[in-house]
Parts: structure tokens; sequence; C-alpha cells
């Protein structure tokens, strides 16, 4: 639903050029619609288009708890954009988050990601060329 796109104080503006134009927008839920929660996205683009699959979670323990962790991560939904529908929901995602950050102050991460360890330099090794 990226068409509340106008802060509020523009509302009325936006409400007036619309009534001028004749266009009116209504929303629709088909039978089938669902709704779910993610915990994350990933995905990618090409030429064409963005791909997102939003995804959870599930730690998964074998053995002893100093084993290593499975995590099974459930892809729930992939949504596929045009880049200009790319653009916009990301000019739509700013906006938004702009507004939660002033309300309810500045979003922290849960979960703090690790630093990434710069690779050690072997001094005897010769870079590679070409095309691996």
């Amino acid at each position: 639903m990226a068409e509340d796109v106008e802060p509020s104080k523009n509302k009325e503006n936006a409400v007036s050029k619309k009534a001028k134009k004749g266009i009116t927008i209504d929303f629709v839920k088909p039978e089938n619609f669902q709704q779910i929660y993610a915990i994350g996205a990933a995905g990618g683009h090409s030429p064409y288009d963005f791909r997102i699959g939003f995804y959870n979670d599930t730690p998964k323990m074998f053995g002893d708890s100093s084993e290593s962790r499975v995590i099974e991560r459930r892809v729930e939904a992939e949504v596929i954009l045009s880049p200009v529908a790319a653009l916009e929901l990301s000019r739509w995602l700013t906006q938004h988050i702009s507004e939660y950050e002033s309300v309810f102050g500045p979003i922290a991460r849960a979960i703090p990601r690790p630093k990434k360890e710069v690779p050690k330099v072997v001094e005897d090794s010769t870079e590679l060329q070409g095309y691996i």
C-alpha cells in the first residue's frame, strides 16, 4: 500500500489534486489475501526487476550446545518489483521510517552485528589473475 506517500499536512492538497483529475484508488484485498510477519529480507536485482524475499529464522539445535548450530531460514513470500516500483518503495520506506523515528526515536538494531575481520595477508602468495 505504497500510495500513502504524502505527509498528513499535504493530504488536503493531494485530495484537491486528485479531485481535479477525477482519480480515486480503492484498495481491495482478495479472499486469499495473506499477511505475514518477517524478521528479515534478502534479494537482488537484474536489469529487469528487483526481487525481495521475506523470511523467518528457526534455530535447530543438534547435540551438545557447544557444537555448531543450524538455522532454518524459511522464505515466506517474494515480491518482484519493476525498477520504478522499487524506487518508489525506497522513497516510501524512507519517509515512513523518518516519521516513525521522529515520534519514537531512532530505530536500534536488536542484535549488534559483529565487525568484519580484515583478512590476513600471506606474504609468500601471489594475486590470482584472470577468471576464476
